[in-house]
């Protein structure tokens, strides 16, 4: 005690968690896997629903918009489909030769002296298949994939997830009755709240960031949260989270810190390295520790 009282102890972190995004938050949307993936989207949305073409677009938007993923909204208006082979469709066909392996990146991350986590409504293969393109595979203690938050194939939504506005409020129609959204929001006073919920558990539902906070074990008053997705940063911040926008100069409403690109982070939030130094004040703990997901 006598030591500690003199020589003091290695500052406590602000943080005991950093929790990642993956897309177009660990790599530059210019990578073009954003644009691919709505393509694959689509196909899957025409070739194994047999949803119209023309219907796509204004369909893609409202399920989007409404429901977080346009894979949350298919299942929510009442299609039914393999959630691998959509991910096979959809993931499966990206250009992942497009991304690089990333040193710098690699350097910057491996040098924060904090439990780094993967945070992504993806399916685990394409996590790992990023990772592994930007090598980046040993930065990270688990990841949080969709697998994780959707361990089982869903037919409805659970009582639960009543609060989630959302998510919507109606149980989701049987697979034969396909609820018309775009009918739905052309009629005059339609609302957000009249919409049928879905079984997907993903972000920004407040509940899936709860949900993927409560299974790694971290809270979120000592965890920073980065993202390129305004909404996502919102919900985060609504529960607790500080949060980080990526690829944006200027903060927004929810976002505590703005940075054009994930490579600024040691100039813009130098603090992360600041259990690095001795400091006199003394703490009972460590950083929590988070077991591997999915």
């Amino acid at each position: 005690m006598a030591y500690e009282d003199r020589f003091g102890q290695v500052q406590r972190p602000k943080y005991d968690c950093l929790l990642f995004d993956l897309d177009d938050t660990l790599y530059p949307l210019s990578s073009g896997l954003a644009t691919s993936v709505l393509k694959n989207i689509q196909a899957f949305m025409i070739e194994n629903l047999g949803i119209e073409e023309s219907q796509i677009p204004s369909l893609c938007d409202l399920l989007y918009k409404n429901y977080g993923t346009t894979m949350a909204g298919l299942r929510a208006i009442g299609y039914d489909f393999d959630y691998d082979e959509y991910h096979s469709i959809v993931h499966g066909r990206l250009p992942y030769e497009n991304l690089k392996p990333d040193p710098v990146l690699r350097s910057l991350l491996l040098s924060v002296p904090i439990p780094k986590i993967i945070f992504t409504n993806g399916d685990h293969i394409h996590a790992i298949k990023v990772l592994r393109r930007l090598g980046l595979e040993d930065c990270f203690e688990s990841i949080i994939c969709f697998e994780t938050l959707n361990p089982v194939h869903k037919s409805v939504a659970s009582d639960d997830e009543d609060d989630i506005a959302f998510l919507g409020s109606k149980p989701p129609p049987k697979r034969t009755e396909i609820f018309d959204i775009i009918a739905h929001f052309n009629k005059p006073n339609e609302e957000q709240s009249g919409l049928p919920k879905t079984p997907i558990v993903c972000k920004p539902s407040e509940s899936a960031i709860e949900i993927a906070l409560e299974i790694a074990k971290i809270d979120p008053r000592r965890t920073l949260f980065f993202e390129d997705s305004v909404r996502n940063i919102q919900s985060g911040k609504r529960i607790g989270l500080d949060t980080v926008l990526i690829g944006k100069s200027q903060r927004v409403k929810g976002a505590d810190y703005a940075l054009e690109s994930i490579h600024n982070l040691r100039e813009a939030i130098p603090e992360l390295w600041e259990a690095e130094k001795p400091a006199e004040a003394k703490y009972s703990g460590v950083a929590v520790e988070t077991s591997v997901i999915a």
